[in-house]
């Protein structure tokens, strides 16, 4: 059980690192939609934690962005092991 945690833990930093791109780079919603074909009430979705995205809808929204979902999900481990390593 502890490890389904930690899945979702991991997944929801994926979906925040992928969420601040989107912001970093100034694109709304419906702009990732043109890019991607995720629509955007999914996008949302994804975002507020409604839902958990498949490992295609991640590529998809990481393609759009133009990032590379591995280095998203090195990132999102990345700052799970130095949140564990805090007091």
């Amino acid at each position: 059980m502890n490890s389904q945690k930690s899945y979702a833990e991991l997944s929801e930093r994926i979906v925040r690192l992928l969420q601040d791109e989107r912001k970093r780079q100034g694109l709304s919603k419906y702009a990732v939609e043109q890019r991607c074909g995720i629509s955007q009430q999914m996008i949302g979705y994804v975002e507020r934690g409604l839902r958990r995205p498949s490992l295609e809808t991640a590529l998809r929204m990481a393609d759009g962005l133009g990032v590379n979902l591995a280095i998203i999900i090195a990132k999102a481990q990345a700052r799970k092991l130095a949140s564990k390593r805090k007091p």
